[in-house]
């Protein structure tokens, strides 16, 4: 039942004939998870405050860093190094104090997932990452929850909706795992700071149409965007038969998630800047390989030869696999990625520089 308060507050919200009373009593009766409080979650988390979600989960491990300030919202500079979830909301708490809001400060795991996601309604996925997608998909479809599923890289985003028995999973859109090599993060190749608030609208906008069962959803339809032409399509994709998922049905248990986990706890040779230094004053014979973007290229550069990350698989035969090579790029995590792949096509020393061309200016 909607107090006085609530009645004024979403008075507007309730004119429109698919939300009314009801339709706003619906909404303070969900419960949504939102996986991740980043530059998605925040839009995702503020809409769904706004609008009433009676009861809204947040699980995020990580902290407010300043970088994450020109795209996530929800947070200002007073709350750097503060853990998200908590910051998160307090935001919220402020908005709207007449909902409720759990958080969960962990990583979300194979080990926690189905006991986090449970007790809700729908999930939004807002994580950051193919491992943590995997995993929301996975366990959403084991419980028969809707996964409203957002991603973003660069200027270009999409949005789905994942519901089992209504439509394609995750996994018939994408079957396999990429390779982490070719999977950069915003902070190696950059952010758009507007573009996951478009995308985490289109996740709210997607959350509240399910709960109020009202227009067409997202199942079954990939929706994309270029914010550089403001070009939006539209991809109708189906069930795979062959889907691990959806077409085997292997249990959740069975599942692989961490692909990107397991590449991240094996040991990737590494060099340091004055042993880099020590082999160039003694000439010793090794290739340099600079895996950076052109523009960071032509900004600064150590004399490397130049193949971008994204473009390595395609242009690894001009690299020779037996040849002493030591790769770098601004920081250290690109160049890790790009080792892991040339070590997996069988190339024999192959070394990482220890905090990139940063490290390297600064010694």
């Amino acid at each position: 039942m909607l107090s006085e308060e609530e009645y004024r507050r979403y008075s507007r919200q309730m004119l429109l004939a698919e939300v009314g009373y009801e339709g706003q009593s619906k909404l303070k009766e969900a419960r949504v998870l939102c996986v991740g409080a980043g530059g998605l979650g925040s839009p995702v988390l503020l809409y769904l405050a706004a609008a009433g979600i009676g009861t809204l989960g947040i699980i995020d491990f990580d902290r407010v860093e300043i970088s994450n300030l020109h795209r996530q919202i929800i947070y200002t500079r007073a709350d750097i190094l503060q853990r998200k979830a908590v910051i998160a909301k307090n935001r919220m708490m402020a908005l709207n104090p007449h909902i409720e809001v759990n958080t969960y400060d962990e990583k979300f795991t194979s080990k926690n997932a189905l006991a986090c996601l449970s007790s809700y309604d729908i999930v939004a996925d807002c994580s950051d990452n193919f491992s943590t997608r995997y995993l929301v998909n996975d366990a959403a479809f084991h419980l028969k929850k809707p996964n409203v599923s957002a991603s973003i890289f660069k200027f270009e985003g999409q949005c789905s909706v994942f519901t089992a028995g209504e439509g394609p999973c995750y996994r018939c859109l994408y079957p396999a795992h990429p390779p982490k090599a070719f999977v950069p993060t915003c902070s190696e190749v950059g952010v758009f700071g507007m573009l996951p608030g478009m995308l985490g609208t289109i996740q709210a906008t997607e959350i509240i149409k399910w709960i109020l069962k009202i227009g067409d959803g997202l199942i079954g339809r990939l929706l994309t965007v270029d914010a550089r032409s403001m070009q939006f399509r539209e991809f109708q994709f189906k069930r795979n038969p062959d889907c691990v998922l959806c077409g085997q049905g292997k249990s959740f248990e069975s599942l692989v998630y961490s692909q990107e986990e397991v590449c991240m706890n094996q040991p990737v040779p590494e060099i340091s800047v004055d042993e880099l230094k020590e082999w160039q004053a003694q000439k010793k014979d090794f290739l340099l390989l600079d895996v950076r973007e052109l523009k960071e290229y032509e900004e600064c550069e150590m004399g490397g030869k130049l193949i971008p990350l994204g473009d390595l698989q395609k242009r690894i035969n001009e690299l020779d696999p037996l040849r002493l090579t030591v790769v770098h790029c601004k920081g250290g995590g690109r160049s890790k990625r790009a080792v892991e792949l040339l070590k997996s096509a069988g190339f024999a020393d192959v070394r990482n520089l220890t905090g990139g061309i940063t490290a390297w200016l600064k010694a």
